[in-house]
């Protein structure tokens, strides 16, 4: 491994460090409080290491991990405006937020090197693969439409139980897409995230009789 690849993988895993740090902080901060909890910190840090992984997709030839991020990290920065935290921001740095995607797919696309048509052909990886890793960003991106929605409806930044059930079932199949692709950037940055999601789910789910109304 040259010293280019591993400043590629230390992106990737800067990333994924930082997404273990944002879920372990919530998951504390939950166990805490007794109940699943929406910090402030769970989105800026989503925010940052959405960023780096993207990078490292890029840099990687990855269009399964950047087209992931996509959706998720729009998603990121509504849950800051959700926060009252946007709007604190300074210009530049909004501006800077909201264009770094387009920036990362335009380079990806249309660069020669990192041409979507340059990866399908000289990708080792096959279509079966990218479709079924494709089928598990999807999924593990539904959950963040999913709270999305959820707070929208109650125009506050919480995490909902179909949260933790989307992400074990995403989570589980980006590791199998990891172990086929060979990537153990990608694998090492889910196993924590199954751990965290399960008991997040468990405390949701105890959470859940306290709300229901009482009928006598």
């Amino acid at each position: 491994m040259d010293i280019s690849e591993m400043l590629i993988y230390g992106v990737g895993l800067l990333a994924q460090l930082l997404f273990s740090a944002r879920i372990l902080s919530q998951w504390i901060k939950s166990e805490k409080a007794g109940k699943v909890l929406s910090p402030t910190s769970f989105w800026t840090t989503s925010v940052i290491a959405s960023i780096l992984l993207m990078a490292y997709g890029a840099l990687r030839n990855d269009i399964v991990i950047v087209g992931g991020q996509l959706i998720s990290y729009f998603i990121y920065l509504r849950n800051l405006k959700l926060k009252n935290l946007w709007e604190n921001l300074a210009p530049p740095v909004r501006w800077g937020a909201l264009l770094f995607p387009f920036f990362a797919i335009g380079w990806l696309l249309w660069s020669d090197k990192y041409s979507f048509s340059y990866i399908m052909e000289h990708s080792k990886i096959s279509g079966t693969l990218i479709a079924w890793g494709g089928l598990g960003q999807v999924v593990f991106t539904l959950r963040f439409v999913y709270q999305w929605y959820y707070s929208e409806r109650l125009q506050e930044s919480v995490i909902p139980v179909g949260f933790w059930v989307i992400s074990l079932v995403g989570s589980l199949m980006i590791m199998s897409y990891a172990v086929l692709r060979l990537d153990p950037i990608l694998f090492l940055g889910q196993i924590f995230g199954l751990v965290a999601y399960s008991r997040n789910f468990y405390l949701a789910m105890r959470e859940q009789p306290a709300q229901e109304p009482t009928t006598t």
